[in-house]
């Protein structure tokens, strides 16, 4: 039996399961967007001119004509396959009401339940985490490889680049709590200055040398892998790596700015800006003109623009480590959303939509971590053996989601799934193993930071489900057993007392909170007033109507009464769940004084036990989610109950099996 609301209903309608065609998109002209796009998504893949063509010509491989064209044909298809196709024109459309990333893709896949999508799951939790190690050593190395080019213009500033490096990064992380709009709108001019720039640069060198064209052809880049054989192979598929890494920003971002603007300036900007200076780059090879300090990017440089080209490059650079942090702010909003992360403070910087957060643990984590790589590195060329290894892991892991997503919600045939993702899926896995070889000279960073943060979502999810259950097991009166018992008593404690409720309560047949089975065998009689209360969330910022809706279980003047409230919050509201039930109350919706004061709160603390016959690795883990707990903020302090009410805390014993 189904109980309307008392009067009026005024409920919101929430977002139900997961979506992939309509969803919140964020404000603003196509232009603007696209602009900060330009200065949060792309900063990254912008900046590896910097350095991946230098990796890729290292010393030992010989500068001749068919190498330096087989090299900048491994660039232009690497660019065009795995950023241009994959991500820009296949990635994007996989957004879970509007937002990307690989807990988008583990939205969309979590109610599967086979092996298959279980095993997706989980690796979708460790993609998780080597992003956030790849955002460590992102911002390491661009910077530092900018700064470098002190060097260059001038070699005795070279004592001065760590110190440089360190000061712009403190201000970068210090930026973040602007929130990426503000800082959109700050870097999007100075990154589209830079990619017009380096377009100018390159093409300077291809006029000269026109013959670098023939890098088209992807025969060149083919027969230079199969000439270099075996390691050699293997550590130029490594380099190459550096020119996508970025890439996958344009996916975790996706909640941003949206698909349209992240397109429209990969296609108009970044995408030409790139394969102009990648040849200009190999142009200059060919020309067999000198490469300045063994920097081939500045070797592109007039010698009098070097100092105000090392300055602009050192402003891209900063700007370049934004993408993989404004991405590890939206996969912890999504971890905590999807029940993987503990309840840690995140900040709403923009009011247009929810993608904009700010995240004050994970941004001076984040930071700690870039500055003991740089200390530890010392220099670009050093930390760039560990890097491209976890963002390689990364697009193989989402290769794999995708077949999925293709076949469940675009309708793909099975045929078609595998020919494109199974292709996809080996380019990937290609460059994967050749960054695999980068494993003991650093890669293993980034790898150790994801299978921690792998293993505090695995403990997290565990430990929820876990607790879960035990709550589940114990015994609990259903809202119709509720009701009887308040028809039924002669006595009352003359309280009104009010209880959150994790899940909605819209008929008899519901189950009551555990709590209350637990206040009733205790004490034998019930509050006068019971309120029931359930938050929820929605993806607009304010809500000026349908704030709430009142389901009335049981009222009689003269007993008492039994209602359910729920309440809805926008994303940029303070959830004050105390101000609301006091508004209902004044206006007489629910039954409890105006006066907050006179209320009692009842909230249940629950003591976490281990099972009597636990093993050395679960009872590590049970001790790991009794730490993540103490870190989480409580359910009712966060919606501010307890501000002014009084608050009754109940000690629940929850065995952990």
């Amino acid at each position: 039996m189904n109980f309307p609301a008392s009067g009026p209903i005024h409920g919101h309608a929430m977002p139900q399961g997961v979506q992939t065609g309509r969803s919140h998109s964020p404000r603003g002209g196509l232009a603007s967007l696209s602009l900060g796009a330009l200065g949060v998504v792309y900063g990254d893949i912008g900046t590896s001119p910097l350095y991946a063509m230098d990796q890729i010509f290292q010393p030992g491989v010989a500068r001749t004509t068919e190498n330096v064209l087989g090299g900048v044909s491994l660039v232009i298809w690497a660019l065009t396959v795995i950023v241009a196709i994959k991500y820009a024109l296949l990635v994007l459309r996989a957004h879970n009401e509007g937002e990307g990333g690989v807990f988008a893709l583990y939205g969309l896949l979590h109610r599967r339940n086979n092996r298959y999508a279980r095993l997706t799951l989980w690796s979708l939790m460790l993609g998780a985490g080597l992003l956030l190690g790849d955002g460590m050593i992102t911002p390491a190395i661009s910077v530092l490889s900018a700064v470098e080019g002190l060097q260059a213009a001038t070699p005795a500033l070279g004592r001065a680049v760590i110190p440089v490096t360190l000061v712009l990064l403190a201000g970068l992380f210090a930026l973040q709590s602007r929130g990426t709009a503000g800082i959109g709108r700050i870097f999007g001019p100075i990154v589209a200055l830079w990619f017009g720039v380096i377009a100018v640069l390159g093409a300077r060198q291809v006029g000269a040398n026109p013959e670098v064209l023939a890098a088209f052809n992807p025969l060149y880049g083919a027969r230079f892998l199969v000439n270099a054989g075996g390691l050699n192979m293997l550590a130029i598929l490594g380099a190459v790596m550096l020119v996508v890494t970025g890439g996958e920003a344009m996916y975790a971002d996706l909640g941003h700015f949206g698909a349209g603007p992240i397109r429209l300036s990969w296609f108009a900007v970044v995408f030409p800006a790139l394969l102009l200076n990648y040849l200009g780059q190999g142009a200059h090879l060919l020309s067999g003109a000198p490469v300045v300090e063994g920097m081939l990017f500045y070797s592109l440089t007039p010698p009098q623009l070097l100092y105000p080209m090392v300055g602009l490059a050192t402003l891209a650079t900063v700007i370049a480590s934004q993408s993989l942090i404004s991405g590890a702010f939206s996969l912890t909003l999504q971890a905590i959303r999807l029940g993987l992360f503990p309840r840690i403070q995140l900040l709403h910087t923009h009011a247009a939509h929810a993608g904009q957060i700010y995240v004050p643990f994970i941004n001076w984590g984040l930071f700690c971590g870039c500055v003991s790589l740089v200390l530890s590195f010392g220099s670009a060329s050093a930390l760039a053996a560990a890097y491209g290894l976890a963002v390689s892991g990364v697009m193989v892991i989402t290769s794999l989601a995708m077949y999925g997503i293709a076949r469940r919600y675009w309708g793909w045939s099975r045929a078609k799934s595998v020919l494109v993702w199974g292709a996809l899926t080996a380019v990937n896995g290609a460059f994967l193993t050749a960054s695999s070889l980068k494993f003991f000279e650093g890669g293993y960073i980034p790898l150790l930071v994801g299978l921690a943060v792998f293993a505090v979502m695995a403990t997290w999810r565990w430990g929820r489900k876990a607790t879960f259950a035990a709550y589940k097991a114990k015994d609990a009166m259903t809202m119709g057993e509720l009701v009887e018992k308040y028809r039924a008593a002669e006595h009352f404690m003359e309280r009104d007392a009010l209880v959150m409720s994790s899940k909605p309560l819209n008929s008899l047949e519901d189950r009551a909170p555990a709590l209350m089975q637990m206040l009733w065998d205790r004490n034998g009689v019930l509050p006068r007033h019971l309120i029931f209360v359930e938050v929820t969330h929605v993806t607009t910022p304010y809500i000026e109507d349908n704030r709430y809706r009142v389901t009335t279980f049981y009222r009689e003047p003269d007993r008492g009464a039994v209602i359910g409230v729920n309440l809805s919050f926008g994303f940029m509201e303070e959830p004050d769940v105390e101000k609301w039930l006091e508004d209902l109350a004044r206006h007489k919706q629910i039954d409890l004084p105006p006066t907050r004061r006179r209320w009692i709160v009842h909230v249940a603390h629950e003591n976490l036990l281990p099972a009597r016959k636990m093993g050395l690795l679960r009872l590590l883990r049970f001790r790991l989610f009794l730490f993540l707990r103490l870190v989480s903020r409580p359910a009712y302090y966060y919606y501010g109950l307890g501000n002014q009410v009084q608050l009754s805390a109940e000690i629940f014993p929850v065995r952990v099996r």
